[in-house]
């Protein structure tokens, strides 16, 4: 079952790895990145930073794609998170039993615009999103489990 999807360009850190996982009682964490999953300082990173009764899994996103619809992470409570906007939009457009996405944490640059205080999207981004929600995706605006979730839209 999917508790979550997460996008924070951090991907797993304190905040996401206690904080999140607690609060969802998530029992396995699945990093879906494309990068992670070729760049071994980042995956011992991330595992440093793997809640004590977890299982961690790090998978590009087509293989998370995969995994996910095959129904093999049926029996978990799963906690999804992506670096970018762009993979949670194509994880949430191919599997269904995605429906909502968390918008935790994306930086700024010069073609974003500030949506929150840690949430910065482009032009495309949003885009992206609206598209989603148009198809019945919920996408909401939320940095700790504590603070009210505000509803993209």
């Amino acid at each position: 079952m999917i508790k979550l999807l997460r996008v924070d360009h951090r991907l797993l850190h304190g905040q996401v790895a206690f904080s999140w996982t607690g609060y969802l009682d998530a029992d396995c964490i699945l990093i879906a990145n494309d990068d992670v999953v070729k760049n071994e300082l980042r995956k011992t990173t991330i595992r440093l930073a793997k809640p004590d009764g977890v299982k961690l899994v790090m998978k590009s996103i087509d293989e998370s794609i995969t995994l996910i619809n095959s129904g093999i992470t049926d029996s978990y409570k799963l906690f999804i998170v992506v670096e970018k906007v762009k993979d949670a939009c194509k994880l949430a457009s191919n599997v269904d039993s995605i429906g909502l996405i968390n918008l935790g944490s994306a930086k700024a640059n010069s073609e974003t615009t500030a949506f929150s205080k840690n949430v910065n999207l482009s032009q495309e981004e949003v885009e992206m999103l609206r598209e989603l929600i148009k198809k019945g995706k919920k996408v909401e605006i939320r940095t700790v489990p504590s603070d009210r979730p505000k509803v993209f839209d």
